[in-house]
């Protein structure tokens, strides 16, 4: 089986990822130093692979322990590299940490990649590289510098580093998959999201809300200039995004080096955050206590994804509904406690 590299494959969209990895016949191999992630990751992974995951707890950011890692793995087919601070509030606060976890990384990685001929990569970027963009639905032509935020800077830094690498080494090829929402569980309820603290995520705090763990939620502003004054975003399940880096890496493997090409993951449908509460409850038949508070630096009014591309050359498109990946996170927090 070919070997995948899977920088932090402990994580939400990671471990997801790695299921479908193995269920195409691919041997995923986790790199996660677990900053952002849990034991109980790895167990409900190794629930559904019927088998322990291999895992190598380092910080794919350290050159060193990285290239032992190579070394070790040996002959190594692709990356997927979703190692990455990913909270826009954070970033707005603490810059320095994503510039320099977020960008260091991949530098680090593609340098690695280059000196031991592994010559695919699938990378996890994000719709923030749009920033507030001037027509909806984005397609992947859209201007790629507006990022409101330090988090959203990275993603597009990112996407110019590969862009920059392509050309410097003609045998690499990379796919960029600009994620929306990614929301939702694993319908086995063996592995979802595991925010670490406050919930930095809507669908995880809406969860904890419900559960009587939080308070109540806070919309942070119903002001905005959309349907129901609330922001909007493209709600994606968190298993047909895991399926499209299947999907994405068997496409590269077709096609020849080099090679950098965009592509939009989302449903091309936006709902409103006030339509996700009202969902919730209906699907799960339980109450969301919510109240409206002031907007929150780095967001957006509204976006969602053109997914033509996506459908038309990778083949993919998104399958499961908002109810479904609703049904899903309240399957997995009461599994949670």
């Amino acid at each position: 089986m070919k070997k995948v590299i899977v920088t932090g494959g402990a994580g939400f969209i990671g471990s997801h990822t790695v299921v479908e990895l193995a269920a195409a016949g691919y041997a995923p191999v986790i790199v996660d130093d677990l900053r952002n992630s849990e034991e109980r990751a790895l167990t409900g992974l190794a629930a559904l692979l019927g088998r322990a995951p291999v895992v190598h707890r380092v910080d794919c950011g350290d050159e060193q322990a990285m290239r032992e890692v190579l070394e070790a793995e040996g002959e190594v087919h692709g990356v997927i590299h979703f190692a990455a601070d990913k909270a826009v509030g954070e970033s707005v606060a603490h810059p320095t940490k994503y510039y320099r976890n977020n960008i260091g990384s991949l530098a680090v990685l593609l340098e690695l990649m280059r000196q031991r001929g592994i010559r695919s990569m699938v990378f996890s970027s994000s719709c923030t590289v749009y920033g507030e963009p001037k027509e909806l639905p984005v397609d992947e032509t859209a201007p790629d510098r507006n990022a409101a935020s330090p988090y959203g800077f990275t993603k597009v830094a990112c996407e110019q580093l590969l862009r920059d690498e392509v050309s410097a080494s003609p045998m690499l090829k990379a796919v960029l998959l600009r994620y929306f929402n990614p929301i939702g569980a694993h319908p086995s309820g063996l592995i979802g999201e595991l925010p670490r603290g406050v919930p930095n995520n809507l669908v995880p705090y809406v969860s904890q809300a419900a559960a009587g763990l939080r308070d109540r939620l806070i919309i942070h502003g119903a002001d905005y200039d959309t349907a129901d004054g609330t922001c909007v975003r493209d709600y994606i399940h968190v298993v047909d995004l895991a399926k499209a880096h299947v999907t994405a890496l068997d496409w590269m493997g077709q096609r020849p080096a080099p090679l950098c090409e965009a592509f939009n993951l989302g449903t091309g449908r936006g709902n409103s955050v006030l339509e996700v509460v009202r969902t919730f409850e209906a699907v799960n038949g339980v109450p969301v206590p919510h109240a409206i508070g002031p907007r929150r630096a780095g967001d957006v009014e509204s976006v969602f994804a053109d997914t033509r591309r996506s459908a038309e050359v990778l083949g993919w498109r998104a399958r499961l509904t908002l109810a479904d990946a609703l049904r899903d996170a309240w399957n997995w927090q009461r599994r949670l406690g």
